[in-house]
């Protein structure tokens, strides 16, 4: 039975998009985000990417669809000293291209360290075989999940922060990076340069040696990794959680009147 108001908020579709899970749990998923969207009279989308997504392939007019942004907590500096890191943070599975990454890797200076810090999903096995495989194996970190507190040490430690996911309904880890003023390195698709905006480098994140060079870059490179923490804090400072909520409780108003 339908209530007689109805708000959905959709993060991402990447499910219907290509093979990212299981047969089964697309068709369910798919199922699931067409009754959501028919039974909804308006819907919150996180990013103008999403809400592109929910009229193309749910058919929704955009007259129902609100764009509202996640928001992010822009830390203290502190006085934590960067190490020759270069940190992924999500989980290990295929859509977040950890494979194409850890080749990209293989690039940069001796003396560099990759952190994949992230639970196991789906397609793990086909990215961590590119981890046993590589020739810089030694200088590969797998973390797994880690606490909120090791995390966010990980950022303020990390000099560079490579997220080259192949789809993103938003992409938090490169907000909360930009939040620590790390530099970053991201994918020119799907949510993500809608996030970074200009405060990241964008690569093609198919392409391994467009990758390999923008790590590279900044490895080397410490006035353009300073600069791109700079932007990276002053960008994520436009993401606000109060903006999100009053935003998002607008929605309901709306409906409310």
């Amino acid at each position: 039975m339908r209530a007689k108001r109805t708000v959905a908020t959709f993060h991402d579709l990447f499910v219907m998009t290509s093979d990212y899970s299981s047969a089964e749990f697309r068709a369910r998923f798919a199922a699931q985000a067409r009754q959501a969207a028919e039974r909804s009279d308006l819907l919150i989308a996180i990013s103008r990417f999403t809400a592109g997504q929910l009229e193309s392939l749910l058919h929704v007019e955009s007259g129902r669809i609100r764009v509202i942004p996640h928001g992010v907590r822009v830390p203290v500096e502190t006085a934590t000293k960067r190490e020759n890191i270069v940190l992924f943070v999500g989980a290990i599975q295929r859509r977040k291209n950890v494979a194409r990454l850890v080749r990209a890797f293989e690039a940069m200076p001796e003396g560099w360290r990759l952190v994949l810090a992230g639970a196991a999903g789906w397609g793990a096995e086909e990215e961590l075989q590119a981890v046993e495989t590589s020739p810089r194996k030694s200088s590969i970190e797998v973390c797994g999940y880690v606490s909120a507190e090791q995390l966010d040490s990980l950022y303020s430690r990390a000099r560079i922060f490579a997220f080259a996911s192949l789809d993103e309904g938003f992409g938090m880890p490169v907000l909360d990076a930009m939040a620590h003023g790390t530099a970053v390195v991201t994918s020119r698709r799907s949510a993500l340069p809608e996030v970074a905006g200009n405060a990241a480098l964008l690569v093609d994140p198919e392409n391994v040696d467009e990758l390999a060079a923008a790590l590279r870059e900044l490895a080397v490179n410490d006035e353009a990794r300073e600069d791109l923490g700079r932007r990276g804090r002053a960008r994520a400072a436009g993401f606000s959680w109060e903006s999100a909520v009053k935003r998002t409780w607008a929605v309901y108003e709306e409906l409310l009147r």
